[in-house]
């Protein structure tokens, strides 16, 4: 296993996990969130983002976490693994309420420097953007878990216990 892919919605744990499975693999590790923005919360341009997101999918061994679908075809062609965290809503509100909480003030390590978690409107914004877009961007995650591209290669964790689970079991080597 040398590239594996990790999708699911904010909150969902993708930075988490793939931190995890970087340590045990020992496989660099590429955050969505370093790809999508730049340091004062500056926002790349769409096909700026493509181009750093084929650059690494270009490469023989990674763990991608995280979005920029226009990619994700690429992407899913050349992982040996997909993972897709499709975690209940609430618990995900309730993670990206206390990574706020926690990390309030400071970048998270999944974050370029300069992107503070920060309290206010473009937070708001972004929980409606999670409410909003909840069923479209699991519809369009199901797509691809389903897709001729994803068949052999699709670990679907639906739980906490079942993530830990899984981590556990591959870090015993099975």
């Amino acid at each position: 296993m040398r590239r594996i892919m990790i999708i699911g919605q904010p909150g969902s744990g993708k930075s988490t996990l793939a931190r995890e499975l970087g340590r045990i693999t020992g496989l660099p590790v590429v955050h969505i969130d370093r790809i999508h923005w730049q340091p004062g919360w500056v926002e790349r341009s769409r096909p700026e983002k493509t181009r750093l997101c084929l650059e690494v999918e270009a490469g023989e061994a990674w763990i991608f976490e995280g979005g920029h679908s226009a990619t994700w075809k690429n992407r899913i062609q050349r992982a040996d693994l997909l993972v897709w965290l499709d975690l209940p809503l609430g618990l995900r509100f309730r993670r990206v309420l206390w990574r706020l909480v926690r990390s309030y003030g400071r970048s998270r390590p999944d974050l370029p420097e300069g992107c503070p978690e920060r309290l206010g409107r473009e937070t708001f914004a972004f929980w409606a953007w999670i409410w909003n877009t909840h069923h479209s961007a699991r519809a369009a995650m199901e797509r691809l878990a389903v897709s001729e591209h994803a068949a052999g290669k699709l670990v679907h964790l639906r739980r906490p216990r079942e993530v830990a689970q899984w981590l556990s079991r591959l870090e015993q080597g099975g």
